[in-house]
């Protein structure tokens, strides 16, 4: 049988209980006010550029925290544009280093006193050392993109970056120190690997114009896609490696005189950081 003090009592602790509630819930809510939610990364939309297929365009990332690595201060946003302006172009070339195509592109590239960026499968980086040795001494810039080629869009943070760190550490054991400011992801298929290549020290880069050499097409029809496609601040993409390379060395021989004698200069991608 409950007493009438027995109930009061009762009531009181209750009491006391909702009355530490209340007070730890009011110490508790000023912590998290006025903070915005975390940007969830991931398949959204924003780390595109232009991939293979056609159907990746242009895309932006709106971080703008820099990261300090190996490769200097980078941000997660995927650059598609030259550092200088006006009437400036970057010629990029994806897949290598090729034992055939790549010395014979450096040779271009020489004889036309034009400086590229060179974007290293890792496994051909161990392949081919002495050439990626070429590259580098040449002036060329270096850029990571990845060990085996692989489709990164849905790889976890610490898979990602287990593979740059690989692709890195190829490089460097070609070429000693390289600094490597880039990084582009296969088939522009960014995922979330614009926040851990910009933690790395490498700027993500894009394209803004894809002439789509890994199906070639004749030097002729790369030639009048360069020259149409071509526009201020581009950044192109193209391919030295990964099959029969012959026909981009030949449109890019071509291309560069008459880019040239028209008021175009080359120019390195941008950067942020």
């Amino acid at each position: 049988m409950t007493t009438t003090s027995g109930r009061s009592r009762t009531r009181g602790r209750v009491l006391v209980s909702l009355l530490t509630i209340g007070f730890a819930l009011c110490a508790v809510a000023p912590a998290h006010a006025g903070q915005t939610p975390a940007r969830h990364h991931g398949h959204d939309g924003h780390h595109r550029g232009h991939g293979h297929d056609g159907h990746h365009g242009p895309g932006h990332h709106d971080a703008h925290h820099g990261h300090h690595g190996p490769g200097g201060p980078a941000t997660a946003e995927i650059v598609d544009s030259t550092q200088r302006g006006g009437k400036a172009v970057a010629l990029t070339f994806d897949d290598g280093p090729d034992p055939d195509d790549t010395p014979r592109l450096l040779g271009v590239l020489r004889e036309h006193r034009v400086k590229a960026v060179f974007c290293l499968w890792g496994e051909h980086v161990r392949q081919h050392p002495e050439i990626v040795r070429r590259i580098a001494a040449a002036g060329h810039t270096l850029c990571n993109h990845t060990m085996r080629h692989d489709d990164m869009s849905t790889w976890s943070p610490a898979d990602i970056r287990a593979d740059l760190r690989a692709t890195n550490d190829a490089i460097r054991d070609a070429v000693p120190h390289a600094r490597i400011p880039y990084f582009r992801a296969p088939y522009g298929a960014w995922g979330q690997t614009p926040e851990v290549s910009a933690e790395l020290g490498m700027q993500p880069l894009g394209w803004s114009l894809a002439v789509e050499d890994w199906v070639p097409p004749g030097t002729d029809e790369l030639v009048r896609r360069l020259e149409e496609g071509i526009t201020p601040r581009s950044v192109v993409l193209l391919h030295d490696g990964g099959g029969d390379r012959s026909q981009t060395v030949a449109a890019v021989d071509r291309i560069i005189p008459g880019l040239r004698a028209d008021g175009w200069h080359f120019a390195r991608p941008a950067r942020r950081g």
